[in-house]
C-alpha cells in the first residue's frame, strides 16, 4: 500500500504560494483548505485562488472543502481541474449524487467526516468515493494537536475499506510524532501543514516530507 504525503498550504506563506508549492516537489499532492467562515469559523481560499494555483502548481491539487452547501459549490472546483475534491458529509444533502458529479467532471471524489461524526452511515457507500478523510482535529484551523481518541475510528475505516482502491486520508495534527500512530491504524494518505513548512530541526519542506514518509512506511511495515 502506497504512503502519500500531502502538505497543507494553510501554513505556507500566502504571499508566495507559487514558490511555496515548488518547495514541496516530492509531495504527492498539495492540500488546499477551502473555508467559508460558515461551516468552520475561518476564511481562507475560494475558486479564484484555486484556479490560479492550479495554473502554476507542478503538483496535483487535493481540494478540501470546509464549506456549507457543498452540493452547489463542489462541482465547480472539479471544473477548475483539481485532481481531487473532498467535501464534508455534514455539508452535503446527497453525498453519492455529488460524488458522481465530481467524478463525472473528471476529478477524484472524497468525503470527509468531522471527529464527532459517526462513520456508520457512510461505510456502505464507500465504493462511490475515491477517498475517505477522517479529520483528526476539529476542522477550521491549522496547528492543532492530533486527537488520539480517533485512532479506533481510523481502524474501523480501514477495516471497511479493506484492500479496495479507496484512499484513507487523515488530516489534523500529523507530525513526525504522530504519523506512525495514524499509519499503524490504517491511514495511507497524510495531510501535514506545520510539520512540513515549519518542521522542527530546521528541515527543509522536501526533507520533512521524506522523513514523514519514512516514519509512516516503517509503522505500516512493523504492523503488517
Amino acid at each position: 500500500m502506497s504512503i502519500r504525503i500531502e502538505p497543507s498550504i494553510l501554513t505556507a506563506d500566502f504571499a508566495n504560494l507559487e514558490a511555496e508549492v515548488r518547495r514541496i516537489g516530492s509531495a504527492d499532492a498539495v492540500h488546499v483548505d477551502v473555508m467559508d467562515n460558515h461551516f468552520v469559523p475561518n476564511l481562507t481560499f475560494g475558486p479564484r485562488m484555486v484556479e490560479n494555483l492550479q495554473a502554476v502548481s507542478p503538483i496535483p491539487l487535493d481540494v478540501h472543502l470546509m464549506i456549507t452547501d457543498a452540493d452547489r459549490w463542489a462541482p465547480g472546483y472539479a471544473e477548475l481541474g483539481a485532481f481531487s475534491v473532498t467535501f464534508h458529509a455534514e455539508a452535503a444533502d446527497d453525498p453519492v449524487a455529488l460524488a458522481r458529479r465530481i467524478r463525472g467532471i473528471g476529478s477524484r471524489a472524497g468525503i470527509a467526516v468531522k471527529p464527532g461524526t459517526p462513520l456508520d452511515a457512510y461505510l456502505d457507500l464507500l465504493p462511490e468515493f475515491d477517498q475517505l478523510l477522517v479529520m483528526t482535529v476539529e476542522p477550521g484551523f491549522g496547528g492543532q494537536s492530533f486527537m488520539t481518541e480517533l485512532l479506533p475510528k481510523i481502524r474501523a475505516a480501514r477495516a471497511a475499506i479493506g484492500d479496495s482502491a479507496v484512499w484513507l486520508q487523515v488530516d489534523g495534527g500529523i507530525s513526525a510524532d504522530t504519523i506512525a500512530q495514524a499509519a499503524e491504524a490504517g491511514a495511507d494518505t497524510f495531510v501535514a501543514g506545520s510539520a512540513v513548512y515549519q518542521a522542527s530541526g530546521g528541515l527543509e519542506p522536501d526533507a520533512a516530507i521524506a522523513n514523514l514518509r519514512r516514519l509512516a512506511a516503517e509503522a505500516r511495515h512493523t504492523h503488517a
